[in-house]
């Protein structure tokens, strides 16, 4: 063995010592420390790169034994030899509990010391290496799992981030509940949600907007809270999270508030029992909520003002109303007729909406047409026809002025085109008229019709049926007069 080795031997006899000492200075390289007890030992253990370490087992104040166990303690990789003149089976046991790794039976020949220095040598080479290899394995399990903490925190923030992004795209508050479903679908695992509206007294709900991760699925296959724990959970305005039948959280429900006021809850859904939402779905959920209760108070505010400015409107058609008689409640009962139509033809809520503004307001034109002609009984002359046309562009571009209802806008100065392009202001033709503007037509003529006017009585509900049915493919798209008159068959206009 040609490496120089540090070699320890700890015996409370000088002679051992000294057999030591004479064979290791003419026989090895090796360099050879002594010690006459334990605690002398250890000493030398704490300050020198021992290699090895040959022990008596009977030695004052600190015995073999005990040594070994300090030294296994203080580092395992040093090989611990016990030197007996007693040996016996529980000593043997004994001392390899204690980390001892071979033992010799005194009195012994020096030429054996050489054999089991290399023998234990090799041993504890190999068990460094397993050491080595054990602290590489931990290492890379430790990296792995800070990777694994590192890329779930990178996904937290881009969530995090991805909800305050979507909500501020949210323009009004049916946009953002449409929203705040979505996101469910997207940052957790659950087969649908649901935004509700409490009612009155917190005694029910009502589902406004869904999501489906099934695209076929529509609002009546919504899985619903029973009414008590919807209550309970509006009552008490905290997050809930209700276990399916295998003990794991397959419902999350959580209160929206605004100023402390609950007054609507987001519901997540898992519709296979073998999985459940996590703590971190919770969470996600439930800052989404927080984020979004912020908004929907800005957007109230938005919406109120947006409230005031169609009231505003809306008293100008009221005050025309007020002139015409014969014309009283002409808006409302056009808009109500456009959007069954809208409804029945797959518009979407959106164009829905539209059509309630403009079915309003498409007469507030009219404001700037001379009362002797708007109210004139008999037939209107070629100049006053001219002017009263006038009045989709007078009310489109009053609506033009507040800058955001450019739709509603175009729908207003279109509502009296043709569908053979002989209509007014702009001789539009076919599909190039808005389709909602198509759809407006066809309710404006029909109340019209069915309602008395300053120039003839009202007509009744079969002839102008019989007018609107000739009228189609000329003044009107045939399509949207076949969805009219199947409302209209089924009574729901």
């Amino acid at each position: 063995m040609k490496e120089n080795l540090k070699i320890l031997v700890v015996d409370d006899e000088e002679c051992i010592l000294d057999i030591f000492k004479g064979y290791f200075e003419s026989e090895t390289n090796h360099t050879l420390f002594t010690a006459s007890d334990g605690f002398e030992a250890f000493e030398i253990i704490k300050t020198e790169p021992i290699n090895c370490c040959f022990t008596d087992l009977s030695m004052p104040r600190l015995d073999g034994l005990e040594l070994a166990r300090k030294i296994y303690q203080h580092d395992n990789t040093i090989p611990v030899v016990v030197m007996t003149g007693y040996p016996s089976m529980d000593i043997a046991i004994e001392t390899l509990k204690n980390g001892v790794v071979d033992f010799i039976t005194k009195p012994f020949q020096m030429e054996q010391i050489l054999p089991t220095i290399s023998k234990i040598m090799n041993a504890r080479s190999n068990f460094v290496e397993n050491i080595l290899l054990k602290e590489e394995a931990k290492k890379s399990k430790r990296l792995v799992k800070i990777n694994k903490e590192l890329y779930g925190k990178i996904k937290e923030v881009e969530t995090i981030n991805l909800i305050l992004q979507k909500l501020d795209q949210a323009s009004n508050s049916q946009e953002l509940f449409k929203i705040l479903v979505n996101l469910s679908g997207k940052i957790t695992p659950c087969d649908e949600a649901h935004f509700c509206f409490f009612t009155q007294e917190m005694k029910d709900y009502e589902i406004i907007t869904s999501f489906f991760k099934d695209e076929n699925k529509k609002r009546d296959d919504a899985v619903y809270i029973e009414k008590e724990m919807a209550k309970k959970i509006g009552g008490d305005g905290i997050p809930y999270l209700i276990k399916g039948k295998n003990g794991g959280g397959n419902i999350i429900a959580i209160p929206l508030k605004i100023r402390s006021r609950v007054f609507g809850m987001l519901t997540s859904i898992i519709n296979n029992e073998d999985k459940y939402f996590s703590e971190k779905d919770i969470y996600y959920l439930n800052f989404l909520i927080d984020k979004a209760s912020s908004s929907i108070e800005n957007l109230a505010l938005y919406e109120n003002i947006y409230e005031n400015l169609f009231s505003t409107l809306y008293a100008f058609v009221e005050a025309i109303e007020a002139r015409d008689p014969y014309t009283k409640e002409h808006s409302t009962s056009v808009s109500k007729y456009a959007m069954s139509i809208a409804r029945k033809s797959g518009c979407s809520q959106e164009e829905i909406a539209k059509l309630n503004i403009s079915g309003n307001l498409h007469d507030i034109g009219k404001i700037g047409i001379p009362d002797s002609i708007l109210l004139k009984p008999g037939q209107l002359t070629d100049d006053e026809y001219t002017i009263i046309k006038k009045h989709p562009v007078i009310g489109s571009n009053i609506i033009g002025h507040l800058g955001m209802w450019t739709d509603e806008q175009d729908i207003i100065r279109h509502h009296h085109e043709r569908f053979d392009g002989k209509g007014y202001p702009d001789s539009l033709k076919g599909k190039d008229i808005p389709l909602l503007a198509r759809i407006l037509s066809v309710a404006d003529v029909y109340d019209a019709l069915t309602t008395d006017r300053s120039y003839r009585l009202q007509m009744s509900d079969n002839v102008a049926i019989e007018i609107i049915k000739k009228s189609a493919g000329s003044q009107f798209d045939p399509k949207i007069v076949d969805v009219f008159l199947d409302l209209h068959s089924k009574g729901e206009i």
